[in-house]
């Protein structure tokens, strides 16, 4: 396996920690052990909330991957909204017990990035994909295939959080985001694509191989 350059839990995440385990500390400190206890299941929830493990990489170059931990809600032929073309969109919905950091599905060259602010409604929802806080990214595939990914919040999601700009390369499976507190992703492939996946299938960030290039 490559070399995973993130700890194991997401930077993105201590601070909460931090936050979540000094309150179990002052809760035992100041209270009977059983009235700690609730605090003590917060503080190991949020720990796990924030795990970001290595993966695999699949070594099929044709391969477009998982870009998150979840369930696909969608598989649909459907107008992609940002680059105005028809595509095959492939939705994947992180529950809060999913890892949720985010990875780029192919090989490319991150040629546009939007982001838009908006609602919090359920991610598990069609409509998250028009109406909640979106980031999305146009990456031009290594092999001239345009795909695009959105990260899109969820209904306690408040803050996406994306580290790629317009210009950078990413790496099949290389972390480029993180989306906090149950939310989805969305990908557009070009209508061609051999899609790999079916409607309540769950995948794992990296691991899953979505669809195939033809």
């Amino acid at each position: 396996m490559a070399h995973y350059p993130h700890p194991i839990i997401a930077r993105e995440g201590w601070l909460h920690i931090i936050i979540a385990f000094s309150a179990a500390i002052a809760a035992t400190v100041l209270m009977d052990w059983p009235w700690a206890i609730p605090f003590w299941i917060i503080a190991i929830f949020v720990l796990q909330f924030f795990r970001d493990p290595p993966r695999e990489v699949p070594s099929d170059p044709k391969a477009i991957l998982a870009p998150a931990d979840g369930r696909i809600v969608a598989v649909e032929k459907i107008q992609d909204p940002f680059l105005d073309r028809e595509a095959i969109k492939i939705s994947v919905f992180m529950n809060v017990f999913n890892v949720h950091s985010n990875r780029s599905p192919v090989d490319g060259e991150v040629r546009d990035k939007w982001y838009f602010p908006g609602k919090f409604i359920n991610a598990d929802l069609p409509k998250a994909s028009l109406e909640n806080e979106r980031n999305a990214l146009w990456i031009k595939a290594d092999n001239g295939a345009d795909v695009t990914c959105v990260q899109v919040a969820g209904l306690i999601a408040k803050r996406i959080i994306c580290h790629v700009g317009t210009g950078e390369h990413l790496s099949r499976g290389q972390r480029f985001g993180f989306i906090r507190f149950g939310s989805r992703v969305d990908v557009y492939l070009p209508l061609d694509t051999k899609v790999n996946v079916n409607i309540g299938d769950k995948v794992s960030a990296t691991l899953t191989v979505l669809a195939e290039f033809r």
